[in-house]
């Protein structure tokens, strides 16, 4: 496929745009920061100006097609990763605005340039957890997609809102759009500089719901995504099999989720943000567990249960 992906500059895009690549797709990266990889053209573009989104859908990238004429153009599928990552980078109301106005004009020139497969970027936030004021606890575990989405920060209500912006452009244009609810992203040279303090002080993790999902393996997920055919508007959270610490899930659910009701039996070392549907429906198997990249603690590969 040729690819418009917004964002690639970003801490998840700059490893799911080489993934994606060898998959064999070309990618184009909106960006205001340049990624600079080889093979893939950068294009500086700001998502909250509707005339530059519309303008970069038609603008022409490869010079060397000039001589065959034609124009710019021709996407096949576009992935919308940009925005402002978290809060606490910019004031509230400007990440919620980028967030949001830029979610609307990515989907609505990718539907008016005719392209019917669109990926966006959600977030873990969307439950309400991670950016809480005081502590939050869910309302059931593990936390599945039908989970209540009542956030506390700009950064989680922007992406509520770009779910139902989805949802909606979907409903009117019959296009596949999906919703990725991505838990912490997690890149390879982190493993062994973040995950001994999260051995060592668990609690760290509580407000990630001890989850997370390793950039390459996110790339996967936006690859089957891709490849998926008349799904319609579907949401998928993003996490890999297991907690990011080295703590039995059952342990974890004893001591951080007294009282919270735990709706089956989970698995030895089963994550407690839910990949079931990503697993189920697209085939998503991860490929880069945590304990392929930093030793275990326990001595065990923490494997999920079916």
């Amino acid at each position: 496929m040729k690819i418009l992906f917004t964002g690639g500059s970003g801490k998840a895009g700059r490893h799911v745009i080489p993934y994606l690549r060898m998959q064999g797709h070309h990618v184009v990266n909106l960006d205001l920061v340049p990624l600079g990889q080889e093979g893939v053209v950068d294009l500086k573009t700001d998502i909250t100006d509707a005339g530059q989104v519309a303008g970069a859908f038609a603008s022409r990238v490869d010079l060397t097609t000039l001589d065959e004429g034609g124009g710019g153009g021709g996407y096949d599928a576009v992935v919308h990763f940009a925005a402002v990552p978290r809060i606490g980078l910019v004031p509230d109301v400007e990440c919620y605005r980028v967030n949001v106005l830029g979610t609307y004009n990515v989907i609505e020139a990718a539907l008016r340039a005719g392209i019917r497969k669109i990926v966006i970027a959600s977030s873990e936030t969307t439950y309400g957890i991670c950016f809480a004021e005081g502590r939050m606890q869910p309302d059931y575990l593990p936390i599945d997609e039908d989970h209540p989405t009542v956030p506390h920060d700009s950064y989680a209500m922007s992406k509520v809102v770009n779910e139902a912006t989805a949802r909606s452009f979907q409903a009117r244009s019959g296009a596949d759009i999906y919703a990725l609810r991505i838990n912490n992203v997690i890149e390879p040279h982190e493993y062994a500089r973040d995950f001994p303090d999260y051995f060592a002080e668990p609690d760290i993790r509580r407000r990630n719901i001890f989850a997370y999902i390793d950039a390459r393996d996110l790339g996967q997920i936006v690859d089957l995504c891709l490849k998926a055919e008349g799904v319609g508007y579907r949401v998928f959270n993003a996490a890999n099999d297991a907690p990011s610490v080295h703590l039995p899930t059952a342990e974890i659910v004893e001591r951080w989720y007294s009282g919270v009701p735990v709706r089956r039996e989970l698995g030895r070392f089963e994550t407690l943000y839910s990949n079931a549907r990503i697993r189920k429906e697209l085939g998503f198997a991860e490929r880069h567990p945590w304990w392929r990249e930093v030793a275990d603690p326990l001595g065990e590969r923490g494997q999920a249960s079916e």
